[in-house]
C-alpha cells in the first residue's frame, strides 16, 4: 500500500482562483502525534526548574483558582435567566473584572507572562460565536478567561468541585451524554442565543472537537455554522523555542505538558482576532459549506494547510491492538477517501466476510477502476480514483482486491489486529495446505500497516520454526500469543513506543465537546463555494 503523494485535494465544485492555495493536503506530519525531545542542556533546566520554580508556579497558580472560586460562587448566586438577558448590575460588573484579574494572575503565576492580542474582539451583537483554532492544549482557556465567554462543555463538567463553580459563571450551554436528543438541544440553545441581539454573552467554540498539533487544521465539525450567524474566527499561536503545550493524542500526558509548560522561564500565547465572517445565503443553507469557508481564512491567517482528517481518524491512529500504525501511515488518508465516497465503515464492518470471500474467489486476478467502481456500487470520481491510487502501487492501472479488503477490515475495527489477519490468511492461504509464504505476510502487513516499504523477513524465519517456507494462520496466532510486542520487536524494533492519552480520564478531546446532530455530520460542498 503506497503512501499517499502530496496531491492536492480540492473539495468537490470548487472553480479555480483566489482562495485556491490553501486547499485541503495530506498534512506533512500526523496532526495527532507530539514528539517532544529535549538535548541534554534542556535536560538540566527542567530539572533545576523542577527543584527550584516548579513548586512555587504550581502552587501560586493553584491559590489563584481557589482564590477565584468565592467571587465566581457569589456571582452566581440568585442569577436567574432573565438576569443573564439584562446588562450587570455594578457589583456584578466588579466581580466579572475581579474574576479576570484573578485568572490573569494565575496564568502569569504559570509562566504565560505576555498575552499578546491582535486584533478587535467584535461584540456580541456583531458575531454572537467566537470560532478558536487550532485547539492543542487546555492552556486555550487562556482566551475564555480573558472574555468570560460561554462554552460548550460536557454536563459533567459542572459537578467538578471548583472548577464547576467557574464554569458555571461563564453560562456554558451543556451536552448531556445521557440525553440522546442533547446535541439538536445544544444547537437549538445556541441558536436561541445567537438571535439574542447581543443580549447574551458570546459562545466560544473550538470547531475541530479536539487537540492537535497545530500543524494544519483539521476538519471542523459544523454544529458552530448550524445556526447560521456571523463568526468571527481566533486564531491561536504559541511561539515558544520548545514545545511543552502541545496536548494532544500520542504524546506527553496532562501531569507532563502542565510540569513542562511550568518549568519554563517564559511561555509565549498570541490571540488574534479575525475580522468578522459574515455567512452567504448558500452557506447559511449549508453549514458543512460554511465551516470549510471560515477554515481556509483561517488557515491562510497561521499559514499553515488544511487536511480532511478528523476526530475519528486520531481514534483509528491511536487504537491499541498489537499492529500500532506508524505517524505517516496511509490508511488515515484511506479512511478519509472512503468516507468521503459515502461509504460508511461501521457499516461496511458487518460485511467484511462478503467482500473477503469475494475476494478470495478472484485469486488474486486484478481489477481495473471500472470494476472497483461496480464492487463499490460508486460512479468513478477523483476521489474513487485517489482511493484506487492508494493499492495502484507499480501505477498498473490495477489493484488486488484483498488488499482493499484488509485495510477495510484495519479501519473498521482498528482495535482487532488479530481478527483483520486471520481474514487476510483465508484470503491469502493456499486451498491445500492453508499456507502463506513471507511475500504473502509482508503484503498482508504492508496493507494492514498503511506502508508501502516494510521488511517481514524476521519475523516470518521466527514464526516458521520448522523452516518450512510456509505458515499458516495457527502458527501466526500461536506466535502472536507468545510474543504480544512482535510488531515492536519485527517489525520496527528502532521506534520507541510512543505515550498516547487514550486510556487517560481527561483525553484531549477538547474544550468544546461535539454537540453536531449526526444527521450533519456529512460534508457537502456545492458547485458555487464563497472566496474571501
Amino acid at each position: 500500500m503506497r503512501l499517499m503523494r502530496n496531491k492536492r485535494f480540492v473539495p468537490p465544485g470548487l472553480g479555480e482562483g483566489a482562495g485556491r492555495e490553501q486547499e485541503l493536503t495530506r498534512p506533512v506530519k500526523n496532526p495527532f502525534v507530539h514528539d517532544l525531545r529535549f538535548t541534554p542542556l534542556q535536560k538540566a533546566k527542567i530539572f533545576i526548574m523542577t527543584l527550584t520554580l516548579f513548586p512555587i508556579r504550581l502552587f501560586f497558580a493553584a491559590f489563584m483558582m481557589l482564590l477565584a472560586w468565592p467571587f465566581a460562587f457569589v456571582a452566581a448566586v440568585g442569577r436567574t435567566e432573565k438576569e443573564l438577558e439584562m446588562p450587570m448590575s455594578w457589583w456584578r460588573k466588579f466581580l466579572d473584572i475581579a474574576l479576570k484579574a484573578i485568572m490573569r494572575t494565575m496564568w502569569f503565576a504559570g509562566g504565560f507572562h505576555w498575552v499578546t492580542v491582535k486584533g478587535r474582539q467584535a461584540l456580541p451583537a456583531e458575531a454572537p460565536i467566537l470560532t478558536l483554532a487550532p485547539h492543542s492544549s487546555y492552556f486555550d482557556a487562556i482566551p475564555v478567561t480573558m472574555t468570560m465567554a460561554s462554552i460548550v462543555m460536557k454536563a459533567e463538567s459542572k459537578d467538578i468541585p471548583v472548577w464547576g463553580t467557574l464554569i458555571n459563571y461563564i453560562r456554558p450551554v451543556f451536552v448531556s451524554r445521557s440525553d440522546q436528543d442533547s446535541r439538536k438541544k445544544t444547537v437549538e440553545e445556541i441558536r436561541r442565543r445567537a438571535h439574542s441581539n447581543g443580549t447574551w454573552p458570546q459562545v466560544m467554540i473550538f470547531p475541530e472537537g479536539t487537540c492537535t498539533n497545530r500543524s494544519c487544521l483539521i476538519t471542523f465539525k459544523p454544529g458552530a455554522f448550524i445556526p447560521g450567524v456571523p463568526v468571527q474566527p481566533v486564531v491561536l499561536r504559541y511561539p515558544n523555542k520548545t514545545d511543552t503545550i502541545t496536548w494532544t493524542w500520542q504524546g506527553p500526558g496532562a501531569m507532563k505538558i502542565l510540569w513542562l509548560s511550568l518549568c519554563q522561564f517564559h511561555n509565549y500565547v498570541e490571540i488574534e482576532f479575525l475580522p468578522i465572517y459574515t455567512p452567504s445565503e448558500e452557506e447559511k443553507q449549508n453549514p458543512a459549506l460554511y465551516a470549510h469557508n471560515v477554515r481556509r481564512v483561517m488557515a491562510k491567517a497561521l499559514g499553515v494547510s488544511v487536511t480532511d482528517y478528523s476526530f475519528e481518524d486520531c481514534q483509528l491512529a491511536l487504537a491499541e491492538g498489537q499492529l500500532r500504525l506508524p505517524s505517516d501511515t496511509s490508511l488515515l488518508e484511506f479512511a478519509r477517501l472512503v468516507r468521503s465516497l459515502g461509504l460508511k465503515p461501521e457499516k461496511l464492518g458487518k460485511e467484511l466476510d462478503k467482500f473477503s470471500e469475494s475476494a478470495w474467489k478472484r485469486k488474486g486476478e486484478k481489477i481495473n477502476l471500472k470494476e472497483f467502481a461496480e464492487y463499490l456500487s460508486v460512479p468513478v470520481t477523483d476521489k474513487l480514483e485517489d482511493l484506487f491510487a492508494l493499492f495502484d502501487e507499480n501505477d498498473e492501472g490495477a489493484i488486488d482486491l484483498r488488499e482493499y479488503v484488509i485495510a477495510l477490515s484495519v479501519v473498521c475495527r482498528p482495535s482487532k489486529t488479530l481478527e483483520t489477519i486471520q481474514l487476510a490468511f483465508k484470503m491469502y492461504e493456499s486451498e491445500g495446505s492453508k499456507t502463506i509464504v513471507e511475500e504473502d505476510l509482508a503484503i498482508i502487513l504492508k496493507t494492514a500497516l498503511g506502508v508501502s516499504e516494510l521488511n517481514v523477513t524476521d519475523l516470518f524465519r521466527a514464526i516458521d520454526e520448522e523452516d518450512k517456507g510456509k505458515i499458516t494462520y495457527d502458527d501466526f496466532n500461536r506466535f502472536a500469543e507468545m510474543n504480544p510486542n512482535f510488531a515492536a520487536d519485527y517489525l520496527y524494533p528502532d521506534q520507541a513506543v510512543p505515550e498516547t492519552c487514550l486510556d487517560s480520564p481527561s483525553s484531549p478531546n477538547g474544550f468544546c465537546t461535539d454537540f453536531t446532530p449526526e444527521d450533519m455530520e456529512s460534508h457537502n460542498y456545492p458547485a458555487q463555494k464563497k472566496l474571501n
